[in-house]
Order: structure tokens, then C-alpha cells, then sequence
């Protein structure tokens, strides 16, 4: 009687010992669970990541949702490539035609006004091809075209670069030769490239700003935001992309990402967001009127 006590009072040690490291080893797993996040990937300009709004922005949205960012810094076209390959969940560019036919075929849901700032003109010291006292960006780069001075385009296909040849058709100029350098490559590279050739180029006012006291390059042709020509306005939208095409996208995510950043406390990040005290982008999302209007491809409707 005593050997069967023994006997069962070691299978009942052995059991409690395999109980205790199962709770043990869930209890680890269950953490691991709870302490992993979702991963947001957010296809955008490079002057939302280069003037460093995205790094106040970002982290608010980040600690409040549980979520990790992967942040994709390309010109606009690439960042919308990114979206119809199925590559990111939410963009945010900045250029309204190329948006627009990306929500007119299908790619995109839920567009939404984010926030503007514009663009400036900007080009050695002395001047030489005499900008200075003119305000309007298509006379000042059919000037630089006439005067040959060299002039650096980003040539990426992104939103400033889009911009930028919209400014010279519109100048009656086809800009080729010797004097017209296309880099393909971001605004923060071309200002650089800029400044070492004494040559203009066309920034977005926040990237100059953020960069502006390693460059010897001057603000001549102003935007919008300080009076200047209206044509260098630069708005910016956010957009997620459609699970009808891309199952797979975290859809729920990008939804919460644009509520946040288009509600008060995101609207007051981006007002808030300054670089040598010089405020960068200027919210517009909300609105007394708001137009909830968007495509709605009519292969997706059931």
C-alpha cells in the first residue's frame, strides 16, 4: 500500500511539474502576443521625412495604436507605385492630378486633404541669371533657360518634380542641354547638388528651411505662404489603399492613420511642427463644410 502511495505521489510531481512549465511557457508566449505590434507601412514624399514633421507626427499615432510605422521616403510617383504594387497601406503625396487618377482607377480609398505649405525658387547669392525681382516662377525659369545658368532638377517623378515641369511648360520651355541637370533624386540631394554648382533649383519650403544653414543658396522666387506666386501652392493628401485590390493591406490600420491625422490633435501637430522657429506645413483638413466626396470605380460597387 505504501509503494502505491509513493508511486502516485511521483506522477502527481511529475503532472504539477509539466503543468507549472506549460503556464510558464504560455504565460511567455501570451507576452510575446500582447507585446508585439502591428506594422503600418506608409509610402511618402521625402519632404514630410527630410524636414522632420513624420518624426513628431508618427510616434503619437505609434504609442496610441500599438502600432510600428515602416516608413517608405521616395518621390510621389515612386510612393504611388509602392501603393498600386501592393507595398504600403496609406500614402501621403503631394500632387493632386496624380492622385486623382489613382483614386479613378481603383488603387485608392478615403482621400483627405492633410495640410499645404509651397514652393520657393531658390539659387546662389549672386543671382546671375537676376531673379530677384521677379515674382512669377514660369518668367523666372524661362529666364534661367535664356540666361543658360545652370539649373539642378530632382528628375525622380515625385511631386516637386512634377510640379516642376508643369512650371516649365507653362514657360514655353522644353528644359534640356548642358545647363539642366536631372538627378533622380530626393529634394534634400538636389539642394546639395544645388549649392556645390551655384545652380537655382525649386524646393519645397520645408526642406530648404530644415537645411538651409549648410547652404549658400538664397530664397528668390517666393510661394503662396509668403505672398508669392500662387502656381508654387503645394498640397498635400493622404489616401489608403483599397483592400479590393490588395486583401492583404492592413485596411483598418490606414483608416485610423488618416482619422488621426486629419482629427484636432493630428491638425495640431503639423501646425505645430517648426524648424528654426519658421512654421513648415499648415493644416487644412478640417473644415465648417467638410466634401466626403471620393471615387468609387464602378467595378467595386456591388
Amino acid at each position: 500500500m505504501q509503494l502505491s502511495i509513493t508511486r502516485n505521489s511521483k506522477w502527481v510531481l511529475v503532472y504539477l511539474l509539466i503543468f507549472v512549465f506549460a503556464l510558464v511557457l504560455l504565460s511567455g508566449l501570451s507576452g510575446e502576443v500582447l507585446a508585439a505590434r502591428e506594422e503600418l507601412v506608409l509610402a511618402t514624399t521625402t519632404s514630410t521625412y527630410d524636414s522632420g514633421l513624420l518624426s513628431e507626427l508618427n510616434p503619437v499615432f505609434e504609442e496610441r495604436f500599438n502600432v510600428k510605422i515602416k516608413t517608405i521616403a521616395v518621390g510621389t510617383g515612386a510612393a504611388i507605385r509602392h501603393a498600386e504594387n501592393g507595398d504600403a497601406d496609406v500614402i501621403m503625396v503631394h500632387a493632386r492630378p496624380a492622385e486623382d487618377e489613382f483614386m479613378k482607377e481603383g488603387w485608392g480609398v478615403n482621400r483627405r486633404d492633410l495640410m499645404y505649405n509651397d514652393f520657393i525658387i531658390v539659387g546662389p547669392g549672386d543671382d546671375p541669371a537676376g531673379l530677384s525681382e521677379m515674382s512669377k516662377a514660369a518668367a523666372a525659369f524661362q529666364k534661367i533657360a535664356n540666361s543658360g545658368d545652370k539649373f539642378v532638377s530632382r528628375g525622380d517623378d515625385s511631386g516637386t518634380n512634377k510640379k516642376e515641369l508643369s512650371i516649365w511648360d507653362a514657360a514655353g520651355v522644353e528644359p534640356s542641354g548642358k545647363w539642366y541637370l536631372e538627378i533622380g533624386k530626393g529634394m534634400g540631394d538636389a539642394l546639395v547638388q544645388a549649392d556645390k554648382m551655384g545652380a537655382y533649383t525649386m524646393s519645397d519650403r520645408g526642406t530648404y528651411l530644415s537645411m538651409k544653414d549648410n547652404l549658400d543658396l538664397e530664397i528668390l522666387i517666393q510661394g503662396p505662404v509668403k505672398g508669392g506666386d500662387q502656381v508654387l501652392m503645394n498640397p498635400y493628401g493622404v489616401i489608403a489603399v483599397n483592400p479590393a485590390k490588395y486583401p492583404s493591406v492592413n485596411y483598418s490600420m490606414a483608416m485610423a492613420y488618416i482619422g488621426f491625422v486629419t482629427s484636432p490633435r493630428g491638425q495640431e501637430i503639423v501646425g505645430n511642427h517648426r524648424v528654426k522657429g519658421e512654421q513648415l506645413f499648415f493644416p487644412n483638413a478640417l473644415s465648417e463644410k467638410p466634401n466626403f466626396a471620393q471615387y468609387v470605380p464602378e467595378d467595386f460597387i456591388k
